[in-house]
């Protein structure tokens, strides 16, 4: 899409290390994927969910061959199910004893214009990209709250997008969406803070991979790539680095903040 080279891999520095991690819809394409490797990379032990089974099968194969079975596993979660939700946190707490960090990327997108689109339609990005952030806030605020984290501070940070601030047509659902996960974020943070634990969220403009790839057209890839600051998308880990910043001891005093992973900000 562009000739614009990204920048080098930037090695770990072991800034999670002993921390245990839950990272959903981390398959192995996309922001999900990345940041379960960069947590890995930082010294955390690193729970990934997804609702794709097999392919979350693979990639936790993947991960533990090269950071070791003792460091990654996985449990299938669809968050707008709420009974998979809870089971996904209990597992957390079972396999690795406890829960640290919280990173809820689950979304769905989709083009429909507002004047055709349908209830099924928006009903659907709502329930994944909203509610399920909810769900998962919910319920990692809950473990929070049981496991008295304030002596070492616990972390979520929610994957909200650029287009929760700017307008685009054809995904009013998904900015409605979006625009809820920063406002859920800041108000989250507020409450949060009675138990020790930090609510941030990054906000992302164009990041690829594969699955956007297919459902995007390459006029609009090309058009929304042209928008970029640096001529080009951002690579998923570059997002992830900013995620595990957030996660974090060097954002300590961070909180109820929506970080632009862009120049496309207000």
């Amino acid at each position: 899409m562009t000739d614009v080279e990204s920048p080098a891999y930037v090695p770990g520095h072991g800034l999670l290390r002993g921390r245990t991690a839950v990272v959903t819809a981390a398959a192995g394409a996309g922001i999900g994927g990345a940041t379960a490797r960069r947590f890995l990379q930082e010294g955390a032990r690193v729970l990934i969910s997804d609702a794709h089974t097999r392919r979350l099968k693979e990639y936790e194969e993947e991960l533990a061959g090269e950071f070791g079975e003792h460091a990654v596993g996985a449990q299938p979660c669809d968050v707008t199910d709420e009974p998979q939700v809870q089971a996904l946190f209990d597992a957390a707490r079972s396999r690795h004893g406890g829960l640290d960090i919280v990173v809820n990327n689950a979304g769905l997108g989709g083009t429909a214009p507002l004047v055709d689109m349908t209830d099924e339609q928006w009903s659907r990005v709502l329930d994944v990209t909203l509610n399920g952030t909810f769900r998962c806030v919910r319920a990692a605020l809950r473990a929070f709250r049981e496991s008295g984290v304030s002596g070492r501070g616990g972390v979520i940070v929610n994957n909200a997008s650029v287009i929760g601030w700017r307008a685009q047509t054809g995904q009013a659902h998904y900015a409605a969406a979006k625009a809820g996960v920063m406002a859920l974020t800041r108000c989250a943070a507020l409450e949060a803070a009675e138990y020790g634990v930090r609510v941030n969220a990054v906000s992302p403009s164009l990041a690829m991979h594969p699955h956007l790839v297919k459902v995007t057209t390459p006029d609009l890839l090309a058009e929304l790539t042209a928008r970029e600051a640096f001529g080009r998308y951002a690579e998923p880990w570059e997002v992830a680095n900013v995620i595990v910043f957030l996660a974090s001891g060097y954002s300590s005093y961070m909180t109820g903040e929506v970080v632009a992973v862009s120049s496309q900000h207000p």
